[in-house]
């Protein structure tokens, strides 16, 4: 048989009808392709893209944060369903550092609003609180855990002079408490905030209060240190706080041994103080109360509301002398006299001696 020859017309018919189909499928399947992945790079970007079983994600951004770390960290925590073009979309916003500050991403978030809210620095508050504090030092530690700010920084700012509580009376600037501030507000700041509580609590009421003591809020707060080093029992200070109130009203020393260790302390910082001794009364020192006479030169601790108060709202009545009570630990034992006192004094000093406590 002889091979069939296909006629040039027929092959010029079937590489038209060819091309014909292949612009089909190009004009088809491209456009086709374009509008999904666009659709899809839509919805990655501007459409809820946050992965909520991790939500709230809270987020710390420090100064030295970029956004490729901070894209990093994304990826590994797996906060985004669809990571592609987050870091895209910043870059091309000109995000390359985010703003410090604590923020939380939420559920139903898309990229875009999570871009915005780093390159706006839209962050949310803190709750930071400090407590008990033997001084300037402490404040600055227990706040620098919770905030972006260092301790060097907050101590340099919590020791300048504050009107009202100039020199020693300082530590009475701080009221210990609950605040609501941004995690990257400065120690500046921080400590602004802090005393403007304390400018608070001396409300008019409160004012006159320490006028009918005869006491400025500075000497309050130095006799409300006292108080709280004397007793920590919330009924007993303010028992407490009335008898210091009866000897400076006399013209006697207070002869409170809670400033007699603070002297201690400041000639010997790691001194244990379980027993104060005679020769202990001796120390010169402006805050040894057995030597000066009214109130030390300033707080021996930061004082507490709630010691602020038990002074404030001292109950009258006659009590001039105390001495820890053995038979209430945590208490004192009260007396009118000094041979009452003496009595309650005995009692105390064989308690501890039965219990080898020396020192």
């Amino acid at each position: 048989m002889g091979k069939r020859r296909i006629s040039r017309r027929s092959y010029l018919s079937t590489c038209a009808i060819m091309r014909k189909t292949i612009i089909i499928i190009v004009g088809v399947l491209i456009p086709a392709v374009l509008i999904t992945l666009v659709y899809k790079g839509y919805n990655a970007l501007f459409e809820a893209n946050v992965n909520e079983s991790i939500t709230p994600y809270t987020l710390f951004i420090d100064q030295e944060t970029t956004i490729n770390q901070l894209y990093s960290q994304f990826i590994e925590d797996e906060v985004l369903l669809s990571p592609e073009g987050f870091l895209m979309l910043a870059k091309k916003k000109g995000l390359v550092s985010p703003k410090p500050g604590h923020y939380i991403i939420k559920s139903g978030q898309s990229s875009n609003t999570i871009v915005n809210t780093l390159m706006a620095g839209f962050q949310e508050p803190i709750t930071i609180q400090f407590n008990t504090a033997e001084n300037l030092g402490h404040i600055a530690g227990q706040l620098s855990k919770q905030i972006m700010a260092d301790s060097l920084s907050l101590l340099d700012a919590l020791q300048t002079e504050k009107k009202g509580w100039e020199g020693a009376a300082i530590y009475g600037a701080y009221l210990p408490d609950t605040y609501e501030v941004y995690w990257n507000a400065s120690a500046s700041e921080i400590a602004e905030k802090l005393y403007q509580n304390t400018i608070r609590f001396w409300s008019p009421a409160n004012m006159d209060k320490a006028v009918a003591l005869g006491l400025s809020a500075a000497e309050v707060s130095i006799l409300a240190s006292i108080v709280m080093k004397e007793s920590s029992k919330p009924d007993d200070r303010p028992l407490v706080a009335r008898l210091y109130l009866n000897r400076l009203a006399k013209g006697m020393s207070l002869q409170a041994d809670p400033t007699v260790i603070y002297a201690l302390k400041r000639e010997n910082p790691n001194l244990a103080v379980r027993r104060v001794l005679k020769k202990d009364l001796l120390i010169d020192d402006p805050y040894n109360t057995y030597k000066i006479k009214g109130l030390p030169p300033g707080p021996i601790c930061v004082p507490e509301r709630a010691a602020l108060l038990a002074v404030l709202n001292a109950p009258e009545h006659d009590y001039i002398y105390m001495c820890a009570n053995p038979d209430q630990p945590g208490y004192h034992a009260f007396a009118k006299n000094y041979a009452g006192h003496l009595i309650n004094q005995r009692k105390w000093t064989s308690y501890l001696n039965r219990r080898r406590i020396y020192r």
